[in-house]
Parts: structure tokens; sequence; C-alpha cells
């Protein structure tokens, strides 16, 4: 009885454990356009430069922190710098979608992890 006991309470302990963890937000670039884009993303703690994202390229999901963040697109051939803020929060996933829209437009998509 008192082996199941512990066992119980270990249990518990590893499920609260598992269940509260939370993961860092993650972010990725897709570029739509038919030209290649450089996308810079403001974060709270730093800045993240993607250069020559080719036409129909989505980047590799990166780590970033928590907070108020800021994508900026510069665009082959297009005279617009589009832009959008988001806030970034723990266990999402996050595309910065450089949209082909006249003009130009920068949207971000979250989904959970």
């Amino acid at each position: 009885m008192k082996t199941a006991l512990t066992y119980l309470i270990g249990l518990a302990l590893f499920a609260s454990v598992v269940g509260c963890s939370k993961k860092p937000p993650s972010i990725r670039v897709f570029n739509e356009r038919a030209t290649k884009a450089n996308i810079q993303i403001k974060t709270p703690d730093n800045t993240i430069n993607l250069s020559d994202v080719a036409a129909g390229q989505t980047t590799n999901y990166q780590d970033i922190s928590e907070g108020p963040c800021e994508a900026t697109a510069v665009i082959q051939n297009e005279s617009v710098s589009p832009k959008s803020s988001f806030s970034a929060e723990k266990d999402n996933n996050y595309t910065v979608i450089v949209a082909n829209s006249t003009p130009p437009t920068v949207r971000v998509d979250s989904q959970s992890k």
C-alpha cells in the first residue's frame, strides 16, 4: 500500500511538471510574393534579420522571447516596406506572411504548439 501511494504521488508530481511546462514562442517567414524579401523581426530582446527569402519559400522556425514584436519586410522592386505588430506568447508558433497583394502587406498568423 505504501509503495502504491508513493507511486501515485510521484506520478502526480511528474504530471504537474510536464503539464505546466511552457515552450517559448517560435517564428518563421513565408514569402507569397514572386520576388525576394528581406524581413526584420524586432523582439523584446533582439532583432532577427532574414535576408533573401525567395518567392514561395518558408523559413525554419526560430525561438523568440515573449512580448511585443514587429515584423518589417523590404521587398525587391517595391518602394513600400509593410509592417505588422503582434504579441508573442508561450506555446505558440507564428508565421510572418509577406502577402502577394497590391500594395504589399505583412500578416502574422499564429497557432498553438
